[in-house]
């Protein structure tokens, strides 16, 4: 029982479409072969329609392998978060989403066509306070400088944990609902934040690096934009050592 992939344009892994047929032909031969699902994948489908359309052309005439034969065809999917969203004609058998599942929209300059909620919270928590005179430099290569006597807070997260060393003095954190800047290079298990010279903040404050606190939110497309690379990159760099929870209606389930 196998999975067959079929390139249709991505030159990435799979039997190219114009080869496909004479393997399924082949398949046919033999009993201890059952292709029980056949699938491809868009390349662009979420600024490349053209593209889109001939290479879901191209998935299709592979299908046809089947109905000419009057055979039951195996499971077919092709369709992205990009696909789901802007060619339906796609959604064959199944679908896969990857961004929408997160609530993030693939294309954020053309408004979705379902209704998206962000479903990924990172957060942390405040573990030291100090007060930093003018001109002491925060972190490592003294990038950023304190223009005036300011509130500095420790918060345990780094690029160890897969916050993105790029965001140093760049990202903000929300704490007690407030946007402050990351000051100074992120460290491996650790970042500073400059909370201002009033800015209030304790020991086990809760931070949020990705997520909502009050009318502040920061996104995962707004982390993506700042080091100029794609919103499934954030997602995936949260290392494992960072602790998991999963909510369902703002109560945690277990998941086994």
């Amino acid at each position: 029982r196998i999975h067959l992939k079929i390139d249709t344009g991505m030159e990435r892994i799979g039997i190219h479409y114009y080869s496909a047929e004479k393997l399924l032909e082949e398949s046919l031969n033999y009993d201890s072969i059952e292709v029980v699902g056949i699938y491809s994948h868009f390349a662009d489908s979420e600024l490349n329609p053209e593209f889109t359309s001939l290479q879901l052309e191209r998935f299709l005439e592979v299908l046809s392998f089947y109905e000419k034969r009057s055979l039951p065809c195996p499971t077919r999917h092709i369709s992205n978060s990009g696909g789901i969203l802007n060619h339906p004609e796609a959604n064959l058998d199944l679908v896969r989403p990857g961004l929408i599942l997160y609530g993030v929209n693939p294309l954020p300059e053309k408004p979705s066509v379902i209704s998206l909620k962000p479903a990924l919270s990172w957060l942390s928590r405040v573990v030291y306070f100090k007060v930093v005179q003018p001109g002491a430099t925060v972190s490592y290569g003294c990038t950023w400088k304190a223009k005036e006597q300011t509130r500095i807070i420790t918060v345990p997260v780094g690029y160890g944990d897969g916050y993105s060393r790029n965001l140093s003095n760049k990202a903000d954190v929300i704490v007690r609902g407030q946007r402050y800047p990351i000051a100074g290079r992120v460290c491996m298990d650790q970042l500073m934040v400059n909370i201002g010279p009033e800015g209030e903040a304790y020991n086990a404050d809760e931070v949020v690096l990705i997520g909502k606190q009050g009318e502040e939110e920061i996104s995962v497309m707004d982390l993506a934009q700042i080091i100029g690379t794609d919103p499934r990159e954030i997602l995936l760099l949260t290392h494992l050592r960072c602790a998991r929870g999963y909510y369902y209606n703002n109560e945690r389930v277990e998941v086994s």
